[in-house]
Order: C-alpha cells, then sequence, then structure tokens
C-alpha cells in the first residue's frame, strides 16, 4: 500500500498504526516522490489526499489506475467537493471527507480486497 499526505504527522501515525495492524504501508509526502513510486513498485493499494501542493491527487490516481487497472484507490480531501467525488468515481476511486479515522480508513481499505 502506498499512502501521500504533506502532513509528515498525519503519514506517521497512520504509518505506525497500519504497521501494528499488520498492514505496512509506503509513505511518501509530495506527488513527484509517489509518482516515481508508482512507476517503479508495485502496490495493492493507493490512498492520497487531493491537495498535493501544485498537482492533485486525483492525477496521481489517474496514473495508478492507467499502470495498475486493478489497484484499489481512495482519494481524501478536507473538503465534501461534489465536483472532486464525481472526478474520484470516474476513475473508481472511493473519496473520503477528512477527517478520517483509522478504523474507517482501514474498513474502506479491505472492502478494496478482492472477493469482498
Amino acid at each position: 500500500m502506498l499512502m501521500v499526505d504533506d502532513e509528515p504527522s498525519l503519514l506517521d501515525g497512520f504509518r505506525m498504526a497500519f504497521s501494528r495492524a499488520g498492514r505496512p504501508a509506503v509513505t511518501s509526502e509530495s506527488f513527484e516522490d509517489a509518482r516515481k513510486q508508482l512507476l517503479e513498485e508495485k502496490f495493492d493499494i493507493l490512498v492520497t489526499d487531493v491537495r498535493l501542493g501544485p498537482f492533485n491527487g486525483l492525477q496521481l490516481a489517474i496514473i495508478a489506475r492507467d499502470r495498475d487497472p486493478e489497484i484499489g484507490i481512495i482519494v481524501f480531501s478536507g473538503y465534501d467537493d461534489p465536483v472532486l467525488q464525481a472526478e474520484a468515481a470516474h476513475i473508481d476511486a472511493r473519496y473520503l471527507v477528512k477527517p478520517v479515522t483509522f478504523d474507517r480508513l482501514l474498513d474502506e481499505i479491505e472492502s478494496l480486497k478482492p472477493g469482498r
């Protein structure tokens, strides 16, 4: 799983929680770094914030989907924006509004696994 957010404290908290739950996550604080990781490694899940500096997480999700049509994608934002929700739905990504609890995020990730 690759988790992308430009807030290091949020990433660290989620990374530790996922590790304790037996679901290790690779983390990235930037669009550029996450894009590089997506092109070099295979991930089953991408979890990304929408706002990533001059880029956005939906662009990253499109790259991930083009590379692997089976990847599960969750995008989250501090805004309940119908346009962003529609864009996420268009690429078959889940859209969550912050704040997102660890349990909620874990439930969404588990529901993306094949056979569920």
